[in-house]
């Protein structure tokens, strides 16, 4: 277990495909700059087929529900693809190692346990929305801080999801209404457009100097963080998905 297991396996809330959750990186946590060394990672996978193969057929919607940052499937193949996640290697790697079932499948209420004291990072891959917000409520219990950010925040049966999740964001209409409807919202917004009121650049982005990592500002963890402010951050990572976030954004 020292390595992961999985916590949730099921149908997912969004479209009833079956999914998993998989908490991984418990003895290293992660080793991305921006998010810091200490959180755990939870993948959200289909059960059925590789996280690849779920994009190139749209499949991936029982993970990834409507965000636009999924593209659309077009002759076989997936185009306008925004989102940073590259589904072949480490979402593939963690569902290859839950196929061979190297992972043990735990009670949530165990997870818990494993979980205390420790980051958790929900959905390194896929929405929070598609695992049930109960089995969230019961692994990040006792935990030291979160970070998880979900597209479904317009659908109100996801609303339990505020607790743990920002609002995420593509337009300063987005992030007005989401927050109008009383989410904490992280809002990826294009090189030059302003901040709104009682919102702050992302203190682990390039643009603010990079000024300390996720697991040491813990600020993006829905309304049951010690932060009150919203977050912001310039599209970033590879020029083609900055330059597919701006065609998303013009469409």
């Amino acid at each position: 277990m020292s390595n992961g297991f999985i916590f949730y396996r099921g149908p997912s809330m969004l479209d009833g495909s079956p999914i998993i959750a998989v908490a991984t990186g418990l003895d290293r946590g992660s080793r991305n700059g921006k998010t810091g060394g200490e959180l755990i990672q939870t993948w959200i996978l289909r059960d059925d087929m590789a996280p690849h193969d779920a994009v190139k057929t749209g499949a991936d919607a029982a993970i990834c529900g409507d965000c636009p940052h999924r593209g659309r499937v077009e002759d076989g193949r997936n185009v306008a693809r925004s989102c940073y996640v590259v589904p072949h290697q480490a979402p593939l790697s963690v569902w290859r190692t839950a196929q061979r079932g190297v992972y043990p499948v735990i009670d949530p209420c165990d997870a818990a346990d494993a979980f205390a004291g420790r980051l958790v990072r929900l959905g390194s891959y896929g929405d929070p929305a598609a695992v049930p917000a109960d089995v969230w409520a019961c692994v990040l219990a006792g935990v030291a801080g979160k970070t998880g950010y979900t597209h479904q925040w317009k659908t109100p049966r996801f609303a339990a999801l505020k607790a743990f999740c920002m609002a995420s964001c593509d337009t300063p209409e987005d992030q007005r209404e989401a927050s109008a409807d009383g989410w904490r919202t992280f809002r990826v917004r294009l090189d030059g457009e302003a901040l709104h009121d009682r919102e702050i650049t992302c203190p682990a982005s390039a643009e603010a100097g990079a000024k300390t990592s996720c697991d040491a500002c813990k600020a993006c963890g829905g309304l049951t963080a010690k932060a009150r402010v919203n977050i912001a951050i310039i599209a970033h990572g590879a020029a083609s998905k900055v330059n597919a976030f701006a065609r998303l954004r013009a469409a």
